[in-house]
């Protein structure tokens, strides 16, 4: 959570998908953009859901991304050493919420 109390989007899908799969109501005029929306294409639908991300993001992003990238870098040079092994998104799931 932010400090004025705003949530960002990793917190929406933590809340979501991690932690007891809560249902958020979404106002009609939402509930309408959605539907128009799964009438897209699924090109039309991929650059929305970018330009969706993209007006979360925040004057820190470019940090958090290159954050996010050494990690990434980290963690795939690991893998291909043999010092970590990559679990499929399923099982990593189910141990999740488990918790």
């Amino acid at each position: 959570m932010h400090l004025d109390g705003s949530l960002d989007i990793f917190h929406l899908l933590e809340r979501k998908y991690l932690k007891g799969k809560q249902e958020y109501d979404m106002t009609a005029t939402a509930e309408k953009i959605m539907n128009d929306a799964l009438s897209l294409t699924p090109a039309e639908r991929a650059e929305m859901i970018e330009r969706l991300f993209q007006s979360f993001d925040t004057p820190r992003k470019a940090e958090i991304d290159a954050a996010w990238a050494a990690e990434f870098e980290s963690r795939l040079d690991a893998c291909k050493e043999g010092k970590i092994k990559a679990s499929p998104v399923e099982e990593v799931m189910e141990r999740i919420n488990r918790r």
